[in-house]
């Protein structure tokens, strides 16, 4: 349990509506309790009164109390079910979104370095399918047991108003099936279902490799070894599916069998009770009736804890991820962001990057373009800028004043905020990066206080205002998932505006002008010109012809 103690007292912090939520999956099972137990007696001792009458016997009978007893129970139950799953699905969608929105918090706080330690594929599968999985915290582990274990304690409360020796042993193979079901399911489902979760990760990281480097697995003519391999991955999956599937099928049976002979003592211990004299006939009748109202409570028990591996399993992965901590480190008293903006790499070693002892200055207002191929090293110098990134030996200063920290034997001091940097750079990454949402919102994120008429402003200076203002939405019209909407080079100066928006005195343009053609490319140059007057300026690219003019050329080669 400690690994889903975490997020239970996250839950819990909904412990109102779930409260709510138990008390109408009661309400519900007490109803079809009453209904089925009162419709019982309320048959039986009609039967029972007509033959009195037949057989001459003045006998009085109300037929309006159980008659509406039976109605309240029938309409409560109706309505205590649609609420129930209306409010509780409601409560688990809420839940999962705070469940979500606390583990992409933790995600948002990681560096580079940190995140890059899994794929891409494998936090979005943990950002969906493990937190998706932990619904089955509330709505199948807790709820369900505990209602159910309330259900036994009412009937069997119920019985011991006429027989309290029958109440005791039926409370008793109750509580035995309701053992079985939970604690019982939940060992002989763990294994299969725990590996299930580590399967599904591995099966969606294949896919979706397999999706993305399918060109370069045709061109090596190993696409079908891939394929097999993926095939293979998926048929023990679904056979391991298949096994849990066969022990969740053995514990439906042992729940209807269970319930079945609670019903059949109960029917039992009723008869023999009729025969001495201590039950009335519709009395008896009702107990075996009232015990199997209890199935629909037991129904749902053995396939939701054959599913506890995997609950546990994506918790404990879950946990692992938000006990990461960034290495970027903030300061307690982070000093004042320097009026000079002169940017030092000093003695930088990245070596996963291959930056060995870099050093390497960009003075304030000035515009340095590096050059060098991909892998070079250029994105790397970048990250260290904008402290993304710190480096592992050497520092980075702003001004004469830390940035990436200071080593003092095993303490890193970090002078400035990273909050209060990160406000002064507009960066511009090597890959486009645009939500699903409106042009306007995409903008937006650069400076959210800019007006229409900024917006306009940016995207006349990219060469986008044309096209936007042919758009039926405008700036309202919606980019698409990843930017699909627009081409490669629209939504990559769709970016650039953003930067632009941001107006920041440090600016960091990694091939700001992938994907353009040689006109657009020199009339976005021209418009920017004076917009880059006065900022410092860190321009990355292959060739320097394809960059803004720049005071200064330096290729990766030489440093």
């Amino acid at each position: 349990m400690s690994d889903l103690s975490p997020w239970l007292q996250m839950i819990m912090q909904r412990r109102g509506r779930l409260w709510v939520g138990a008390l109408l999956l009661a309400l519900t099972l007490f109803s079809a309790v009453g209904l089925l137990a009162l419709s019982g007696w309320f048959i039986t001792a009609t039967g029972v009164t007509a033959l009195l009458w037949a057989a001459g016997q003045r006998v009085m009978f109300d037929v309006y109390m159980p008659g509406g007893g039976i109605r309240f129970f029938a309409l409560t139950r109706t309505v205590a079910r649609y609420s129930e799953r209306v409010f509780n699905h409601n409560t688990v969608l809420s839940l999962l979104a705070d469940l979500r929105g606390r583990h992409f918090a933790a995600l948002a706080v990681l560096d580079g370095a940190t995140l890059s330690r899994l794929r891409a594929a494998q936090w979005l599968n943990r950002l969906t399918a493990d937190i998706d999985t932990l619904d089955t915290l509330y709505l199948r582990l807790l709820a369900p047991p505990l209602v159910a274990l309330l259900g036994v304690v009412l009937v069997s409360a119920l019985i011991a108003v006429f027989h309290l020796s029958l109440a005791l042993l039926i409370g008793v193979v109750l509580l035995a099936v309701l053992l079985i079901l939970t604690l019982g399911m939940a060992r002989i489902g763990l294994h299969y279902s725990a590996r299930r979760v580590e399967q599904l990760d591995g099966l969606r990281v294949q896919a979706v490799e397999q999706l993305q480097g399918m060109a370069e697995l045709t061109a090596a003519g190993t696409l079908e070894l891939h394929r097999r391999h993926l095939l293979q991955r998926s048929q023990q999956m679904l056979d391991d599916q298949l096994a849990l599937q066969g022990r969740i099928a053995l514990g439906q049976a042992l729940a209807t069998l269970g319930v079945m002979g609670a019903v059949v003592v109960g029917l039992f211990g009723a008869i023999q009770a009729y025969s001495e004299g201590l039950l009335s006939g519709p009395v008896a009748v009702m107990i075996p009736l009232a015990l199997m109202a209890l199935s629909e409570g037991f129904a749902g028990l053995p396939a939701a804890f054959a599913q506890y591996g995997s609950t546990r399993a994506a918790a404990r992965r879950l946990n692992q991820q938000t006990a990461m901590s960034t290495a970027l480190v903030d300061p307690e008293k982070p000093a004042e962001v320097p009026t000079d903006l002169t940017l030092q790499w000093q003695d930088v070693c990245v070596p996963y990057a291959g930056l060995q002892n870099v050093n390497l200055t960009l003075h304030h207002g000035e515009r340095l373009a590096l050059i060098g191929p991909s892998g070079s090293g250029k994105s790397t110098l970048a990250a260290l800028a904008a402290r993304l990134i710190d480096p592992e030996i050497g520092q980075m200063t702003v001004g004469g004043t830390p940035l990436g920290g200071i080593q003092l034997g095993s303490t890193r001091l970090h002078q400035l905020s990273l909050t209060q940097w990160r406000a002064q750079v507009g960066y511009l990454t090597q890959q486009t990066e645009l939500l699903h949402d409106s042009i306007a919102a995409n903008l937006l994120l650069g400076n959210p206080a800019a007006t229409d008429e900024q917006l306009w402003r940016v995207l006349e200076m990219v060469d986008l205002a044309e096209l936007v203002s042919g758009l039926p939405a405008g700036i309202n019209t919606w980019v698409g998932e990843s930017g699909k909407q627009f081409s490669g080079g629209e939504g990559r100066r769709l970016a650039l505006a953003r930067v632009l928006l941001k107006e920041a005195p440090v600016v960091i343009l990694d091939e700001p002008f992938s994907g353009l053609d040689a006109a657009t490319r020199k009339r976005v140059i021209a418009r920017m010109e004076p917009w880059l007057a006065g900022r410092t300026a860190l321009l990355l690219g292959h060739d320097a012809g394809l960059l803004p003019q720049a005071g200064r050329v330096l290729s990766m080669a030489d440093l």
